[in-house]
This record gives structure tokens, sequence and C-alpha cells, in this order.
């Protein structure tokens, strides 16, 4: 029982901990709708992240719950993942994005999945911004919008 509650306190103390950057987090779970299992954007993005043996195969329908709340192409984040950190296999903190040079921590992969979501939607920097002039604005390599587009084409084809 005291290691019980012992744990609950380190869970507790993490949760009031959570910097003010994730606060949007804690609003948006507790009103998510969550992705159908019949979406069949769920089966290809499973079946992709599988075909790599990625990390992230836990946290698909994440990913598809973030493009949606976010008005994001739904390849786009898993896109942007496999470029910087091949799906969480070269991932640290949970950063799967290389978010802020790979420098930001994250509570947990969704964590980071639902704040960079949120940050190419709402940041000034981002907002208002098709694809291309997210990725050149994410990264500003001549040739990282392509390579990150290849990989959205190879989860689907464009819709």
């Amino acid at each position: 029982m005291k290691q019980f509650f012992a744990r609950g306190l380190v869970v507790m103390a993490g949760v009031v901990s959570l910097p003010a950057s994730f606060s949007h987090l804690t609003h948006r779970s507790a009103t998510a709708v969550p992705v159908p299992h019949e979406d069949s954007r769920l089966g290809t993005l499973r079946s992709f992240f599988r075909e790599i043996d990625c990390p992230a195969l836990d946290y698909a329908a994440t990913f598809l719950e973030a493009a949606d709340d976010n008005d994001l192409d739904w390849r786009l984040l898993p896109g942007i993942a496999y470029v910087e950190s091949t799906c969480g296999k070269v991932a640290q903190n949970n950063n799967l994005f290389g978010w802020n040079s790979g420098r930001t921590d994250f509570p947990s992969p969704a964590a980071a999945i639902h704040t960079v979501a949120h940050r190419l939607t709402h940041s000034p920097l981002y907002r208002n911004k098709g694809v291309d002039e997210i990725l050149a604005t994410y990264n500003r390599n001549a040739e990282y919008a392509q390579k990150v587009k290849s990989v959205m084409q190879r989860i689907a084809a464009s819709e």
C-alpha cells in the first residue's frame, strides 16, 4: 500500500509540475473524441509503423487525433517524426519531432504529438500555412520538405 501511495505522489508531482507550454493538453484530452477504429487512416498508419518497426505504433490514434484537432494533414506529423527520429527510434526525452532542435523534453510521446500539432496550427510562425510553408519554417534545409513529403506519400497517396 505504501508503494502504491508513493507512486501516486510521484505521478501527482509530475502532473503538478507540467510546464505551462503543455497546459493546453489537459483541457484537450478531456474533450477529445477518439478516432473510430473503423477509420481507414488508422489501419494505414499502423501498417506503415509496423513496416518500419516503429516505436510510435502505439500512438497511431494519437497522431490522427492531434491532426484532426488541429486541422493538419494526418500524414504530416508521422512524416516529420520519421525524418526527425525514425518515429521514435532515436528520440530522446519523448521528443519524436526534434522540436526546438531536440532540446525540448516532453512528459510523454502523446504530449509531444499534441503539443507539436497545436504549435503547427496556432503559433504565429506556422498559423495559416500549408504543408510546404510549414515544413519550410520547421526546417530551413532545402531538402527537408521533400524528405517529409516523400514519407507522407509512402504512408498514403495524397487525398
